[in-house]
């Protein structure tokens, strides 16, 4: 006890200073707070934190050195009908650790009880925090790549996923944040035009109890126990590394490239999962002041995981706003896109002015990244597309469901199209939020891979354990009429005319465009449309066998995407402002009943120079080009392209893209 001091209530977590170690620590229900420490052998010392400010335990622990390992027992009431469940038997980990060692296995040992206090001590088997050294990673030059949301190339994507297979990466560094900073990957991401990589959860993860038994991992990262901490499991190690440097090191390498960097990041729930779950940090440290709770003390699961964080009590929201700061200015990613995200402004109910979007918006930090909603959860209200408010943008899924009802089930009407392809104005357009606020997506990490949409008209999960009950039911996929990827030739020419059709409309549509890393490869999943557990080549993108016709292709839509000013000046689209006409088949302005019932034939003007023909019907149709004379651009011209001046013989359930001549 004599070796502790008072110390400071800032900053959150254990900050060495060069001498000791401040440790400090969230709990306004606490009544006495023990630090632990380990050393070598695993021997466990517990000291009293001495000093409370406010709801802050704190003290000084000097002669203490980065690596020591810790964790804290909290003590207070076992009332879990009134929300609290202290239980100083569990070892829990700081939920400011930098670092923390050890994974969370399938251990009675960590669990709290459901309305039992367990009283089994859990330090044998719980991950332990790590005090972290000062930051000294050398930047250079680093600068931002700020890149302008008009201009702005999603690419979402899973560190193992996209880099485990690359033959061109040293075996040692395959899966891992060294990985995504070599040259090969960094490369191909510039000649494919992507501007922001989106990556999967890194913060420090657990593989749920129920995967372990069944032999399976989390591969996704959608299960934190750790916000900050880069998870260990993606780094290599090579020459020492830590992984937060070799993260660090990935991030600098992109941004040479002028390649920003987007976190997918996790508030919504944590690893503690549902009252029997595993206790590991937040339950024990202050259940009821960071979950959501009911009257009678169970969690509200409003995340689907068992647990929902509780983002409106106000030191909740500071350790929460404290963490994306620290991944900003640590490892100077350029924004985040948020899981679940309506849980963010759950005041309980969803408000588009809740305290932590106005804290975003006023932090000199937050405000200057870039922020992207999930804007789904499972509670009350919790569909939020279109009502977050600046400077998020959403993922839009109504895109992503009414171009798949277009271009797949014929369902839709031209009018439908044009909305959505008009940045989906009917959902965004309000409260000084732009075009590029909608998120334009045909896939993502949930759900089918583009090769798959168009290959099975059902899901193909058995491999999950879960007898193909889980994922979505409703794909609006089409296999053109042969189950699986072993078809016909005939069956393959409509299905590669169907990704080009949806790829075009995507790259070619007002907002912004997400792209699913290994869909311009023709990456499949074989069906499987929740592969949140496969971690295996399953889901690893086979480098060698990738469609190169399909990659070329997509990297031309790119390109071709930022010559085209009605796409990247990121203004609202005006009748009459010369950034687009809607047309018929005709070269005529769409008529009233063309909108909303007329064939599923259009051409679209953007700035009056390019010309996206769209013939979504199962015939080859004749359009007649506006006057003047158009000429098809890659990826749309072949060999023999001559200059058009009348007719264009639009190919079955195909697009086409002209440029005018001057």
């Amino acid at each position: 006890m004599s070796y502790l001091s008072a110390g400071k209530p800032a900053p959150l977590g254990a900050t060495w200073d060069g001498d000791g170690v401040n440790f400090t620590l969230f709990s306004q229900h606490a009544q006495r707070v023990e630090l632990c420490l380990f050393n070598a052998k695993g021997e466990e010392s517990r000291y009293d934190l001495p000093k409370r400010t406010g709801d802050i335990w704190h003290g000084y622990f000097p002669e203490l050195a980065p690596g020591q390992r810790y964790g804290y027992r909290v003590h207070g009431p076992w009332a879990p009908e009134q929300g609290h469940r202290f239980n100083p038997a569990k070892l829990l980990i700081d939920p400011c650790a930098r670092a923390v060692e050890g994974g969370v296995p399938d251990s009675a040992l960590l669990n709290g009880g459901e309305w039992q206090r367990d009283e089994s001590d859990s330090a044998a088997a719980a991950p332990k925090s790590v005090v972290a050294t000062a930051d000294n990673f050398n930047w250079g030059d680093d600068t931002a790549p700020r890149v302008p949301w008009g201009n702005t190339v999603i690419y979402e994507a899973h560190v193992r996923g996209l880099t485990q297979r690359h033959p061109e990466i040293p075996e040692m560094q395959r899966g891992t944040y060294a990985a995504l900073g070599h040259p090969a990957i960094v490369n191909y991401l510039q000649q494919l035009g992507i501007t922001t990589l989106e990556l999967q959860p890194i913060a420090q993860f657990a593989d749920e109890p129920r995967l372990q038994q069944l032999g399976l991992r989390n591969y996704w990262g959608y299960n934190p126990y750790a916000l900050w901490a880069v998870e260990p499991r993606y780094a290599c190690g090579e020459g020492g590394v830590s992984p937060l440097q070799e993260f660090q090191q990935a991030v600098k390498a992109l941004h040479r490239a002028g390649i920003e960097v987007v976190l997918d990041i996790v508030l919504n729930h944590t690893a503690e999962l549902e009252e029997f779950g595993p206790t590991l940090s937040l339950r024990g440290v202050d259940n009821a002041s960071y979950y959501w709770l009911s009257a009678d003390g169970r969690y509200h699961n409003w995340s689907g995981c068992g647990n929902t964080l509780n983002l409106s009590h106000p030191q909740v929201m500071n350790w929460a706003l404290d963490c994306l700061r620290y991944w900003v200015t640590t490892c100077h990613v350029d924004g985040f896109r948020f899981d679940l995200a309506p849980v963010l402004g759950r005041t309980p109910q969803f408000r588009a002015d809740a305290p932590f979007f106005a804290a975003i918006k006023a932090c000199p930090i937050l405000s200057q990244v870039k922020l992207i909603a999930e804007p789904w959860d499972i509670g009350p209200d919790g569909y939020q597309t279109g009502r977050f408010p600046a400077p998020f943008a959403d993922w839009n899924d109504r895109f992503r469901d009414d171009m798949r009802r277009y271009w797949l089930h014929g369902e839709l009407s031209n009018g439908d199209f044009a909305r959505r392809f008009a940045a989906s104005s009917d959902r965004f357009r309000h409260d000084q939020r732009l075009p590029s606020s909608t998120v334009n997506l045909i896939t993502a990490h949930d759900g089918f891979t583009l090769r798959d949409v168009v290959s099975f008209a059902r899901k193909h999960n058995e491999a999950n354990g879960e007898d193909n009950r889980d994922g979505h039911n409703d794909n609006y996929s089409h296999n053109h009429g042969s189950e699986g990827l072993t078809v016909s030739l005939n069956v393959l020419e409509r299905r590669r005319r169907s990704i080009h059709a949806l790829l075009a409309s995507l790259l070619l549509a007002q907002g912004t465009p997400m792209l699913l890393a290994g869909d311009e490869h023709g990456h499949s999943q074989h069906g499987n449309n929740n592969a949140y557990c496969q971690d295996n080549e399953l889901t690893w993108f086979d480098w060698k066998n990738r469609d190169e016709g399909l990659y070329a292709f997509t990297a031309a839509l790119v390109r071709l995407r930022q010559k085209i000013p009605a796409l990247t000046q990121d203004r609202w689209w005006e009748e009459g402002d010369g950034n687009v006409q809607w047309l018929n088949g005709e070269g005529r302005t769409l008529s009233a009943q063309q909108w909303e019932q007329g064939e599923h034939r259009l051409q679209i003007l953007l700035s009056g120079r390019w010309l996206i023909t769209i013939n979504a019907t199962q015939d080859v149709s004749e359009l007649s080009l506006p006057d003047g004379e158009w000429r098809a651009i890659p990826p749309f011209a072949g060999e023999d392209n001559p200059i058009l001046t009348a007719v264009w013989h639009g190919p079955a359930h195909g697009v086409c893209v002209f440029q005018k001549q001057v």
